[in-house]
């Protein structure tokens, strides 16, 4: 291990080096799709970075033979912390060539930081954003990831486990539904919804995107009521449920955004988002002029896929058939769309309630990904 260094970064050449390193890791991965990479310098940045407004972060490099080999971010979360009563240490963009010694020399060092910063635990891999490079890939390698879904190479498995790390929670499930096959069932959730409907007198209706600012605020009223019930519930901020929401609202199609309400009151949410991994899995993070040619080119193909990324429903309501109800109207409008199949990830094994409707809406596991903590 002496042969590796660990150096901050402390300059634009240095930050750039960071950003960049994983074109090293994935190079020859026909499954991962590159960041674009003005938005990471833009989450990295204190000035803009929206995770600043609540925590603080440093970025290392791993060095030998004055090449990058690693990288990892170390990070405090000061609002989440405080919620939940913890001292962790978030550790995301932790990439590393295939050498356990400079995967465990990074890990050695943040465990040194976290320990100077008077915290009792790592927690991640996470980049900044708790929806960005959530945990490693464990299984499903058959596809690309779906937005905002990560991807590793096979040798991180089992990395964090050697070192001592254990699952934070329940592993992490990404879900499909073909909408094009196992027609027969979705004719009977169809039927199922239709009785929703008329014996509750539920409404669903699209978003109305003239006025986001306030449909963002009904997602925040739902959003942390509806998880609370999770075990390792952290509550969400409204500032990080803004910055996660605002990227997709010029992109967003609002028949695809769907609200359940009730008497005029919202009591459920269910999202899809045009998974626009179909065309930045080509556009190289935007890194050179001619990237963003190709990115044109693609973004002109019809995309066949969508992607779902939450249900909420206010726990009152649960057992009602809502949820049912509003998967029912998203599988309508997305097939009259013609998209082929939809995403629906990501959602905890241990939640009691996510998996058991998507396997009911016919959908199978196509993904498994794992967060880790290691208290010291």
């Amino acid at each position: 291990m002496n042969d590796i260094t660990i150096r901050k970064v402390e300059t634009r050449r240095e930050l750039r080096t960071f950003l960049t390193f994983p074109w090293k890791i994935y190079k020859d991965d026909p499954l991962w799709v590159p960041p674009i990479l003005a938005d990471r310098y833009k989450a990295v940045d204190p000035e803009k970075g929206v995770f600043f407004q609540r925590g603080m972060a440093e970025f290392f490099i791993a060095w030998r033979d004055r090449k990058p080999v690693g990288t990892i971010c170390a990070a405090i979360d000061y609002k989440a912390n405080a919620a939940v009563s913890l001292n962790d240490c978030v550790f995301g963009f932790f990439e590393f060539i295939n050498d356990r010694t400079v995967a465990f020399a990074l890990l050695d060092f943040v465990k040194g930081w976290a320990l100077k910063h008077g915290l009792k635990s790592l927690h991640g891999p996470f980049n900044l954003d708790y929806e960005d490079g959530y945990g490693i890939l464990l299984e499903g390698r058959d596809r690309p990831p779906a937005i905002l879904c990560g991807h590793t190479p096979e040798y991180y498995v089992g990395i964090l486990e050697d070192y001592g790390f254990k699952p934070a929670r329940g592993s992490n499930l990404a879900f499909t539904r073909e909408l094009n096959s196992d027609l027969e069932s979705l004719e009977e959730i169809k039927q199922f919804a239709r009785r929703v409907r008329e014996r509750k007198g539920f409404v669903i209706r699209g978003a109305d995107l003239a006025r986001w600012k306030e449909e963002v605020d009904r997602v925040y009223e739902l959003i942390n009521p509806c998880l609370q019930h999770l075990p390792g519930f952290a509550p969400w901020q409204r500032e990080a449920l803004q910055e996660l929401m605002a990227p997709f609202v010029k992109l967003a199609d609002a028949n695809l955004i769907l609200f359940a309400e009730l008497d005029g009151k919202t009591i459920g949410f269910f999202p899809a988002i045009p998974n626009f991994n179909e065309v930045l899995i080509h556009a190289n993070g935007l890194r050179y002029p001619w990237d963003y040619m190709k990115a044109w080119w693609y973004s002109k193909k019809p995309i066949k896929s969508a992607s779902i990324k939450s249900v909420l429903v206010l726990p009152e309501y649960w057992g009602t058939g809502v949820a049912i109800l509003m998967f029912s109207e998203m599988a309508e409008r997305l097939a009259a769309k013609g998209y082929d199949w939809v995403d629906m990830s990501l959602t905890s094994d241990d939640n009691p309630r996510t998996p058991q409707l998507a396997e009911r809406a016919g959908a199978k596991v196509y993904k498994r990904y794992q967060v880790y903590r290691l208290f010291f």
